[in-house]
């Protein structure tokens, strides 16, 4: 079985390190605080002191960190990945990151004779626990195929888009129907909850009719029950969608709905400071709890 190193512990990175142990792969695992790897390292993990090492001892190196910058870091900085891989070894950054940066981790993979996928992922908290993740990817269709077992381990759903970067872009067009769901979702709760409706009952009437979508079934119940734990960071899904942005700037796009949303998280995540929270906390803006 490869040996698979994982570098990023975090609410997502944690499952799908526990889902690969659960299958049997050897994982070494790297985090900036490795208090936060208590986990994945209590269920059978390995803990490597640097991104440098993890590369040296493992085929294959996956990673999910919060930011582009984080990205960079972990590839390019002096004990990074790049500075430990040997040829022969695959890279797949799972980080919603930009496609320019997966198009330069390819390159710089294919001149050390290594090869690289960027496959960021959709399903959020409860994907990755239950294994049942979507996954985007860019790259070369043999580094792909070699990759597909262990992609079956973590997710439900797979598909290669075409080449270094398409896999992030894919993830920029998910990130844009997300962005219509989550407002929409929230709103349709402020709205519910003042002209007096039963909410328990509105989310499910709506639910089952063309109006059901991923957050409405997976969040709305939370911010019921008040609970604004991250299955995924609104900072980080503003920082998606600046991203999106940018890319459809390159492409003389206007997407206004984007925008909108794009404002309203900044919004919950600067003025509010609630980056912290879950990406369902965007329905703060306009309610506060009891």
């Amino acid at each position: 079985m490869k040996k698979i190193g994982f570098i990023g512990t975090g609410v997502m990175g944690t499952g799908i390190i526990n889902n690969l142990l659960k299958a049997g792969y050897p994982v070494t695992v790297f985090n900036r605080t490795k208090a936060h790897a208590k986990t994945v390292l209590e269920n059978g993990a390995t803990w490597a002191k640097t991104p440098s090492a993890v590369a040296q001892n493992n085929d294959i190196i996956l990673s999910m960190v919060g930011y582009p910058q984080d990205v960079e870091a972990i590839y390019y900085g002096e004990e990074g990945i790049f500075a430990g891989i040997s040829a022969g070894k695959i890279v797949v950054d799972m980080t919603t990151s930009t496609p320019t940066l997966a198009e330069k981790i390819a390159t710089t993979a294919a001149a050390k004779k290594c090869y690289a996928l960027d496959a960021p992922v959709s399903g959020g908290d409860i994907g990755a626990k239950n294994g049942t993740l979507t996954i985007m990817v860019g790259g070369q269709q043999e580094t792909y195929q070699q990759l597909l077992p262990l992609f079956d381990v973590i997710g439900q759903s797979n598909h290669l888009f075409g080449n270094a970067g398409k896999g992030q872009h894919a993830k920029m067009a998910n990130q844009i129907m997300i962005a219509g769901t989550m407002t929409g979702m929230t709103e349709m709760l402020v709205y519910a909850k003042e002209v007096g409706l039963a909410l328990p009952a509105i989310i499910k009437t709506v639910g089952a009719g063309s109006a059901a979508n991923w957050s409405l079934s997976n969040y709305a119940p939370r911010i019921l029950a008040q609970d604004y734990t991250p299955g995924f960071f609104a900072k980080h899904f503003l920082k998606d969608l600046r991203i999106a942005l940018e890319e459809a700037d390159k492409h003389q796009l206007n997407l206004p709905a984007t925008k909108a949303a794009a404002e309203l998280y900044r919004q919950l995540v600067d003025d509010q400071k609630q980056g912290n929270a879950g990406t369902q906390a965007l329905v703060k803006l306009w309610w506060q709890e009891s």
